[in-house]
């Protein structure tokens, strides 16, 4: 159900907690005790696990408190803060470090959030703090830390931020504004996206600068219209960069009603596309090859988006989804034709309906994993069986024909200063020439429910290459600058891959600060 990859290339995943027993123990003899648990109070078996990439393995974890729908954010110093979830978890605050041993787990921080934060929104801001948008039945909006260098002042209803186009969004026993879009843009300012409206959110100053024109064709996009969202790569390399948002899929008003009563129709298929930093800015639509809803929208290497998961029919929620779409779309934000920006790539054999998950993996390749559209785990006798496993997308760069062309990063610097100059080298055997040369910073995303939260790509300006002597044959070197600001960039750890003709090379970590 959640996702992230961290910076020692491990997967963190977790479930939530109220479905019983997993298939998994937990180590040592360790039990949850949990007296609000609504199935099971005393629970020996594994909710969440580490995923290591590089040995197929994983360890189980421990997480004290429901996580269900819930929310996430890694902290500039590499820390995943999951915010939220149900029940005695809703208001809580779990946090987990990367370690080098396997002795690392949750840490559970009770009663630490404002309000209940279920099926809430997160992303990174500039200072590094966590904003957190929504959830059911919350109009509002709140930071983690509350203050800035631990310093409180005031009530703690003073760190909550009314937001009343949440409640103008919600529809009546629909809602479709859950899980609502952000993206934090190279202004500072917040992007919101909520079933079909959106704006920009002054967060600092609590106002709302500006509402943009609704998207066209009145379908929701928002849980349980789940459509899926992404900021298209910022170019650093330009003086003025133009934020663009891409919004795909969702489902037609009323479909969710219609799907609880045995009626599911027919997906959204169109996407659409706003440069929100014009003066009047106009969405821009165009037509998947399929109708989606419950995808995900994973930003790869090659600045391409794609758009993988989900279902042709209905909604999320328990079972309310129908006819899987088993296969992957990529999308090519600057294909000249539109008609060519849409590749349709060779389908998954499982189904990914809802609950599922997508990550980007430092090699290039995208991490899927999950399904579970029943109330319970339910793994016989129903058309959709709960999907525990996980699967690998490799998208068509990583076809062996492109070997000779594909660098790879031999030595980089690991901490990058923002506008400060910085160096690599790499190498690559039929090197053609420096115009087809790039080089971009992928923040990995915590996915859940359709939206990679905090997901972000920045396209980093090359000052100069050089061709470097034996005994490395074939290297060159790479004179960059860091990101000009961190509104563009939020301190972190990001991943770094280098484009030679499209084809990118694995991805290296690095810390912007």
């Amino acid at each position: 159900m959640h996702m992230q990859l961290l910076h020692n290339n491990k997967v963190i995943i977790f479930d939530r907690t109220d479905f019983g027993p997993s298939n998994l123990s937990l180590p040592s003899g360790l039990c949850r005790i949990d007296r609000s648990d609504t199935v099971l109070q005393t629970d020996c078996t594994a909710h969440s696990i580490l995923y290591d990439i590089s040995t197929n393995a994983f360890r189980p974890l421990m997480v004290q408190t429901d996580t269900w729908c819930s929310s996430g954010t890694v902290l500039p110093n590499g820390t995943l803060v999951q915010t939220g979830g149900y029940n005695d978890g809703d208001r809580n605050i779990r946090t987990f470090t990367p370690c080098t041993d396997e002795y690392c787990d949750w840490i559970e921080f009770p009663h630490s959030l404002l309000q209940r934060r279920w099926y809430a929104s997160n992303q990174i801001l500039p200072d590094g703090r966590i904003i957190i948008v929504g959830g059911r039945r919350q109009f509002n909006y709140e930071f983690y830390p509350h203050d800035i260098e631990g310093k409180s002042s005031g009530s703690s209803t003073d760190h909550i931020f009314g937001l009343n186009f949440l409640r103008e969004t919600n529809d009546y026993q629909m809602e479709n504004n859950l899980y609502p879009f952000l993206h934090l843009l190279p202004d500072g300012n917040l992007f919101i996206f909520a079933n079909t409206r959106s704006i920009l959110l002054d967060y600092n100053q609590n106002r709302v600068v500006k509402e943009f024109p609704q998207i066209p064709g009145g379908d929701p996009r928002n849980y349980p219209s789940s459509g899926s969202s992404v900021l298209l790569p910022l170019d650093d390399q330009n003086e003025a960069i133009e934020p663009e948002i891409m919004v795909c899929g969702g489902a037609p008003k009323g479909s969710f009603t219609q799907a609880t009563q045995g009626n599911f129709i027919r997906a959204t298929s169109t996407c659409g596309r706003l440069k929100v930093s014009h003066a009047n800015p106009s969405w821009v639509m165009e037509d998947m090859p399929v109708p989606r809803v419950m995808g995900d929208m994973i930003l790869l290497p090659s600045g391409d988006v794609l758009i993988i998961n989900g279902a042709e029919m209905g909604t999320a929620g328990w079972e309310l989804g129908r006819g899987p779409v088993t296969r992957p779309i990529i999308y090519r934000p600057s294909g000249d034709r539109p008609d060519w920006r849409f590749s349709v790539m060779s389908p998954s054999p499982r189904p990914r309906l809802y609950h599922s998950s997508a990550t980007l993996l430092t090699d290039g390749r995208i991490l899927v994993g999950g399904s579970n559209p029943h109330v319970f785990y339910n793994f016989t006798n129903v058309e959709f069986p709960t999907d525990l496993s996980l699967e690998s997308f490799s998208p068509p760069y990583l076809s062996p024909e492109y070997d000779p062309i594909r660098p790879q990063i031999l030595s980089l610097d690991e901490k990058i200063r923002y506008g400060k100059s910085f160096w690599l080298s790499f190498s690559v055997k039929d090197y053609l020439t420096a115009s087809v040369l790039s080089v971009r910073i992928v923040a990995p995303s915590f996915t859940t429910h359709s939206f990679a939260m905090n997901q972000r790509m920045v396209v980093l300006k090359i000052v100069g290459v050089t061709t470097l002597l034996p005994p490395a044959p074939y290297a060159y070197g790479l004179s960059m600058v860091g990101p000009s600001t961190a509104e563009i960039a939020p301190p972190g750890y990001y991943l770094l891959f280098v484009l030679h003709a499209g084809v990118p090379s694995s991805g290296m970590w690095v810390k912007i600060e």
